[in-house]
């Protein structure tokens, strides 16, 4: 089911004809809807435009979709986002996210915390759910698609593509009621030749730290992590793609950044045979003028095809799977306090329900072996399990195409 077929007015037309885009302006800001037609009886769409028009799933249907169909979203419960959704992450309408987080945007200049409480307190708030910068980060790479894989995107991923899906997601997202877009930087594929257009556009793009009315704002990076090194003041930490603009950050604050998130620093270092990539998202301030200093940061490692993972133990899985062609979604973890008890992928191309895949490593803990133990005897349909240090099982045969 690679070619997505809509109906649009009465007429159906598949996602690849030249036509399809005179057909959603049509549409476009009319009550009128697309259908997609991957289940009997379709179903409704809605239309974005960025560079063109798309059509996109209404909130909370992904599921309802055919797993082979480009549209299908697992159910909630198979992944981290379950456990945001109505709190964190509230989507009241079409195309527009408002994300509930549990860092600022802006910082007030020598200002400190304020200690105790008003004398006079008549309530007290109860505080609702807020999303890590490792969620967020999990949340852009879902919404662009990078958890998902189908043969047609072999040798399709690279800095370009991940750039340019990972700003056209954050479009959609509000954050304290500011455009997430306005906010994120994802670096540019370094060119030799044209790199001083490059730096001069991240420039006018991070213009946006200027402080302001006694504020100094916070702006996001993303990208992968390439090396950090010491200076006198504290380190320099270095993105691919910007080789001309480091992060800087307090020496204590990245040796912490180091010892919270080592698994991932040593799995760059682990003798899997397979790329591995760290990808960083930074929350950044201006220390001054076109300086970037680190405010909070977080980290998730993600396979060379840029699919999340987490950990170098489902390295052997993914690669799998893409080197037999085959569809396939990768749940993120989020917030959750593990992601042992989530599939580690599911199989998309086997049918009408996708099939859970999991992956039970001899190094997890007493506790993640116990959840992912649980979530194999709970699974409602056939599930495949490999147990790392025996030989990886065949894979469930794929539906024909039809």
């Amino acid at each position: 089911m690679e070619n997505q077929r809509f109906t649009i007015k009465g007429r159906v037309i598949a996602a690849d004809d030249p036509q399809l885009q005179d057909a959603l302006s049509q549409v476009y800001d009319t009550p009128e809807r697309p259908r997609c037609l991957c289940v009997p009886g379709g179903v409704e769409m809605y239309v974005a435009l960025h560079r063109q028009f798309v059509v996109k799933r209404m909130p909370d249907s992904g599921s309802t979709h055919h797993p082979g169909c480009p549209s299908y979203e697992p159910e909630l419960q198979q992944s981290g986002l379950g456990e945001l959704v109505g709190e964190a992450v509230l989507e009241s309408e079409p195309g527009r996210v408002e994300l509930r987080v549990d860092f600022p945007w802006t910082r007030v200049i020598g200002r400190g915390v304020p200690r105790g409480e008003l004398q006079d307190v008549s309530e007290v708030g109860v505080p609702g759910r807020r999303m890590t910068l490792r969620a967020l980060m999990h949340f852009l790479f879902e919404r662009a698609g990078f958890n998902r894989w189908s043969p047609a995107m072999a040798g399709k991923r690279n800095q370009g593509v991940v750039r340019k899906y990972l700003l056209e997601a954050a479009e959609e997202i509000m954050v304290k009621g500011v455009p997430l877009a306005e906010r994120l930087y994802v670096p540019e594929p370094f060119n030799e030749s044209a790199k001083a257009e490059a730096a001069q556009r991240r420039r006018e793009k991070l213009a946006v730290l200027r402080p302001k009315d006694g504020q100094t704002p916070l702006a996001i990076v993303i990208g992968e992590f390439k090396a950090s090194e010491a200076t006198s003041q504290g380190r320099r930490v270095w993105i691919r793609h910007m080789p001309d603009a480091p992060l800087l950050i307090v020496g204590k604050s990245w040796e912490r950044i180091e010892r919270v998130f080592a698994p991932l620093f040593e799995a760059r270092d682990a003798d899997t045979g397979r790329p591995v990539r760290l990808i960083l998202a930074a929350l950044i301030r201006a220390r001054r003028e076109y300086t970037y200093e680190i405010d909070a940061a977080s980290l998730m490692l993600a396979s060379e095809h840029w699919i999340p993972i987490e950990g170098v133990h489902e390295l052997p899985l993914i690669d799998a799977l893409v080197a037999q062609h085959r569809r396939f979604v990768k749940p993120l973890r989020y917030d959750a306090w593990s992601g042992a008890a989530f599939p580690n992928a599911l199989l998309l191309d086997t049918g009408a329900r996708p099939v859970p895949l999991h992956v039970s490593s001899a190094f997890m803990d007493p506790k993640e072996r116990a959840a992912k133990e649980k979530a194999i005897a709970s699974g409602k349909s056939d599930v495949w399990v490999w147990w790392t240090d025996q030989p990886m099982p065949a894979f469930p045969a794929g539906a024909r195409e039809t």
